[in-house]
């Protein structure tokens, strides 16, 4: 069977209206082995959706299915199967490194020792401060510690919810190349994140906003289908000059982006702007477009 037919996560026309319609007809399909990234800023319903994938809120309509098992009929055998890392910090804050990952590795009746090969790389950064309460550590040492105990079990399906958010730069990189070496495993991780850079360490990406996804394609393919023509400028106010840039009605779009703008025009570029220049746009250029378009 090809490997883009080998589905491990599938999920069609779901929708939680009971939360102000959190998510609207979300469908894709996540193939085995790969990176999967779920794009969104906050309150896009990335952590909605992860919780119906992991059987911990239901849909109000929908299906969604999680290595060939139905997240609502088949709850209890698809909580033995996945690793689940949520956004917020959820382990036991008074029990120590240690004494965390053994409690995680017995509820799954497995142990450290059988799945050590799966941590190895992750927790030997931590292992120094085994015998450390976990609400002590630092916020990079608490994602290596979560990551392990999700995955201490030999789950089949990794999801991750905003792992990096709050982390520091360094800690970020070391983080996603963990993911990399994981999916040599042969573990599906579905990661959801804000930070639109991250989408280029994935296979593929949902771009999801307001409940809806947007797009779902691998990051260059994304990028290549950006429709039109982009340029960067920037000026001693910045504020000032995109509000004038938003006037000219010969300006399609026009936001800030770090230290410059991004500007889009209907027709011929405005030379006159200063120190424009054309550029190659990047996934938030695409993820601003789309939400335009729709």
């Amino acid at each position: 069977m090809e490997t883009k037919h080998n589905y491990q996560l599938s999920i069609v026309n779901c929708q939680l209206i009971s939360k102000a319609q959190a998510l609207k007809d979300v469908s894709f399909e996540v193939q085995k082995g790969e990176i999967f990234g779920l794009i969104g800023p906050d309150g896009a319903g990335k952590t909605t959706l992860f919780r119906i994938l992991t059987s911990l809120i239901p849909a109000d309509s929908g299906q969604a299915k999680v290595d060939g098992l139905d997240v609502a009929a088949d709850f209890r055998e698809l909580r033995k199967r996945i690793g689940y890392m949520p956004g917020r910090f959820s382990l036991y804050q008074d029990l120590s490194v240690e004494e965390n990952l053994q409690f995680f590795a017995t509820i799954f009746n497995a142990t450290v020792e059988e799945n050590y090969y799966l941590i190895r790389d992750i927790y030997r950064q931590i292992e120094p401060f085994k015998r450390r309460r976990a609400g002590k550590l630092s916020g990079g040492m608490k994602q290596k510690l979560a990551l392990s105990c999700a995955l201490i079990h030999k789950p089949t399906v990794l999801f991750l919810d905003e792992p990096t958010t709050g982390v520091d730069p360094v800690s970020r990189k070391e983080f996603w190349e963990m993911l990399k070496k994981l999916k040599t495993e042969g573990v599906t991780i579905v990661v959801s994140t804000p930070y639109m850079d991250e989408a280029q360490m994935c296979d593929r990406i949902a771009l999801i906003q307001h409940g809806k996804i947007l797009s779902v394609e691998t990051p260059e393919k994304i990028i290549a289908g950006f429709p039109d023509k982009l340029y960067q400028a920037r000026s001693g106010n910045n504020y000032l000059l995109l509000l004038d840039l938003r006037k000219n009605p010969g300006v399609k779009s026009a936001f800030i982006s770090g230290e410059y703008l991004h500007i889009v025009f209907n027709g011929e570029a405005d030379r006159t702007i200063p120190n424009l220049k054309e550029i190659a746009p990047t996934i938030e250029d695409c993820f601003i477009q789309l939400i335009m378009d729709n």
